[in-house]
């Protein structure tokens, strides 16, 4: 009997994603693992297509992967990540006018974050405020660019407003990922003379392949194996890891979303809190 394909969620965040997953879908009839996917709009509702099983795996951000591991009691694994989700880092970018050098400094200050349900231009920010002792709804005014929501930042065109307003002066620092913030450096979107990188975060990884511990784990282990050995040097898939933003897939782990489970709490009402502050999900 044929093995049906393995059925892969991910979200529909730019036109970029239909090229990128027809490519893995090719990858993987190469590697004579079917494996097709199914396209969302926003990061619930594949969340909740996981749960369901009506796909087998998905390609979650940080956030969707902490939210269905909580709302599966743990009973998630991440089977790989791409080698840029490790160590990933939030930058706090400040005027030179502001006299902030780091998260000590802003209080009483303004404060411009990305979309709500960002893990890295919101939602760990407050997260390592609060970790310094500083009350960020109380003591910072804080400027939202809710903008994408249900993507998870991963547009990054929150981040680029909240860089905007640096610049305008609409804010005194914002919070962004070390990603948005280093491809702006290059492509010239940055006045070194109006703002500067003053803070970077501790560490935490962002994306992974996610799968529910019922899984097949033969199958599991073929289909991770497989992907690990897509290789950048291969013209053939290159341009798919260039779109991907990777060089190597590498094993999935699940120590590195400690902070993030922190900063959305692990229980249902803490986190209908979070997300009624901090996420403006409702």
């Amino acid at each position: 009997m044929d093995q049906l394909p393995i059925k892969v969620g991910a979200v529909a965040y730019d036109p970029k994603v239909v090229e990128i997953w027809e490519g893995v879908r090719d990858y993987f009839r190469e590697e004579n693992i079917p494996t097709d996917y199914v396209l969302f709009s926003n990061y619930e509702a594949l969340v909740d297509a996981l749960l369901d099983r009506t796909v087998d795996m998905a390609w979650n951000t940080n956030v969707a992967f902490v939210r269905a591991e909580r709302r599966a009691g743990g009973r998630c694994i991440s089977l790989a990540m791409r080698n840029t989700d490790r160590e990933f880092t939030t930058r706090l970018i400040a005027r030179n006018d502001s006299g902030i050098s780091g998260l000590e400094d802003l209080r009483g200050k303004r404060l411009a974050l990305g979309s709500a349900d960002s893990a890295q231009a919101a939602i760990l920010p407050l997260h390592f405020l609060a970790e310094a002792g500083i009350d960020p709804e109380n003591e910072v005014e804080l400027i939202r660019f809710d903008i994408d929501v249900g993507k998870h930042g991963d547009t990054g065109t929150s981040e680029l407003e909240v860089l905007r307003a640096l610049h305008e002066g609409v804010a005194d620092a914002g919070a962004i990922g070390h990603v948005v913030w280093l491809q702006s450096l290059e492509k010239g979107l940055v006045n070194k003379g109006l703002v500067r990188s003053v803070w970077t975060s501790p560490p935490y990884d962002h994306c992974s392949f996610t799968v529910l511990d019922d899984f097949d784990p033969d199958l599991a282990r073929r289909w991770t194996e497989a992907l690990l050995r897509m290789d950048f040097n291969n013209p053939r898939w290159r341009r798919l890891m260039d779109l991907e933003g990777l060089t190597a897939w590498v094993p999935g782990r699940k120590d590195g979303y400690e902070s993030l489970r922190a900063a959305i709490g692990v229980g249902p009402d803490k986190e209908g809190s979070q997300r009624s502050r901090s996420e403006s999900l409702a």
